[in-house]
């Protein structure tokens, strides 16, 4: 028996928002998650349904953002180079801004609270990688500032890690403990795409 979330405890919604009340967030979906050492496990579903998302977005006609992390020149996030370049699938299209970060949480030191701000929105939907780190970052940060933050957990994937016992810690049982822990308090995280209502 799971024990109430604290959300649940704060009276915090733990429904999703309309996605025609919201803002898409998409979170450095580059393309050295894609390959290499930076390889996400699941990477190729959760760009599936991050395209798919984004679709829906488009359609809905409700404001994008795209964010891309930049490590500079040469580096696994180099914003000029194939390495930090958004995956094909899920690119922006016409004036879709692109706001370029270089800390995990996208809010420090970027554009996007103004940007946000100016479009009015207060829900935003987030998708993208790596979950524990930058999607989680950027969650917590998002909640701090007032907003109301959607995770999808299909749209997101990470990696494997040392635990501090030095043992490994699976890429999916990292993602699990990654969105249940947003999902106590910070966020609302549904499944998949599907599960944010019209």
């Amino acid at each position: 028996m799971t024990r109430p979330t604290l959300r649940e405890l704060a009276s915090l919604p733990v429904e999703p928002v309309r996605l025609a009340d919201s803002a898409l967030v998409l979170i450095d979906c580059q393309k050295t998650y894609t390959q290499g050492v930076m390889e996400l496990e699941g990477v190729q579903a959760a760009l599936d349904e991050t395209a798919a998302l984004l679709e829906r977005a488009r359609t809905a006609g409700i404001p994008i953002i795209h964010i891309q992390h930049s490590d500079g020149p040469g580096s696994l996030y180099d914003i000029e180079g194939e390495s930090g370049a958004i995956v094909d699938a899920v690119a922006p299209r016409g004036d879709e801004p692109v706001v370029v970060k270089q800390f995990p949480n996208s809010f420090v030191q970027t554009e996007l609270d103004e940007r946000l701000k100016a479009l009015g929105a207060s829900n935003l939907v987030l998708a993208g990688f790596m979950t524990h780190m930058c999607v989680n970052s950027t969650a917590r940060g998002a909640f701090s500032l007032g907003y109301a933050p959607t995770v999808v957990a299909a749209a997101t994937a990470t990696r494997s890690l040392a635990g501090p016992d030095g043992q490994a810690v699976p890429a999916a049982a990292l993602q699990a403990a990654s969105l249940a822990g947003l999902a106590d308090l910070v966020a609302v995280v549904v499944p998949g795409t599907a599960d944010i209502p019209d």
